[in-house]
């Protein structure tokens, strides 16, 4: 098994706001440029699967299997041995709102789809969270 997580502490935004963005599906490519396009079927619920296609990429079809409202998702992606799990965490503290981002690769092949697949991704964490948090400040608390 393969973790690795990235996670940065904001007072710019609400959980209530981060999770408005990253739950629209259907308009990630509007602020994370490595996503070429990305479509929720049916609603944001657990069993539900969303379809992915990262830039240069095949497009994917990804599970999502735990939310907890303007808390937690977690998504699954099934690679030919191998599962790769996202954990995205909306956690408020006394510093302020803790946003992390944990991705696990699980089965006989992660090795590959870690070096194919998910170092890329965790790399990208750093950019995909302060395009999130400058994304979220513009959608309205309610």
């Amino acid at each position: 098994m393969w973790t690795k997580s990235y996670s940065v502490i904001t007072t710019e935004i609400t959980k209530e706001q981060i999770w408005k963005l990253t739950t629209d599906i259907n308009n990630w490519k509007k602020w994370d440029d490595t996503v070429e396009h990305s479509e929720l079927i049916g609603e944001f619920k657990v069993g539900n699967y969303f379809i992915l296609k990262p830039k240069g990429g095949p497009r994917i079809k990804i599970k999502l299997i735990e939310i907890l409202e303007n808390k937690k998702f977690t998504d699954l992606t099934t690679f030919p041995f191998a599962k790769m799990y996202g954990e995205h965490t909306y956690e408020e503290t006394e510093e302020g709102l803790k946003i992390c981002v944990t991705m696990t690769v699980k089965g006989i092949l992660s090795f590959l789809w870690v070096k194919l697949v998910a170092k890329e991704i965790v790399n990208h964490l750093p950019t995909d969270i302060e395009n999130q948090i400058k994304n979220a400040k513009k959608i309205n608390n309610e």
